[in-house]
């Protein structure tokens, strides 16, 4: 099982473009076996401390396989919003981890 956490961080005045963006393409999840386990969108007085940009939405997904990942990411129904992700979407950090 891999884990993947995703910092968000959107381009000013997008936030309903991104929006639109996460609802057409978290629901293609499941058909790489994926789950979206948390979806936070933390608010200034949620951080106790913070260093640079607050990320819009931190995501928490997991997948059974690394290639059932790399399936989700070059999905192309997925791929047909990617102006959709470009206009939006300023930077994003992803942390991935496995269970041992």
């Amino acid at each position: 099982m891999i884990y993947l956490t995703a910092l968000m961080f959107i381009n000013e005045g997008k936030e309903d473009v991104f929006k639109t963006y996460e609802a057409s393409v978290l629901p293609i999840l499941k058909d790489y076996n994926g789950k979206l386990i948390y979806r936070i969108r933390p608010k200034e007085e949620d951080y106790i401390e913070l260093e640079g940009e607050r990320p819009f939405e931190i995501h928490f997904i997991s997948f059974p396989t690394h290639e059932d990942f790399v399936g989700f990411t070059k999905d192309d129904k997925r791929k047909r919003f990617e102006n959709l992700k470009i206009d939006s979407i300023k930077t994003s950090f992803i942390v991935k981890g496995e269970t041992l």
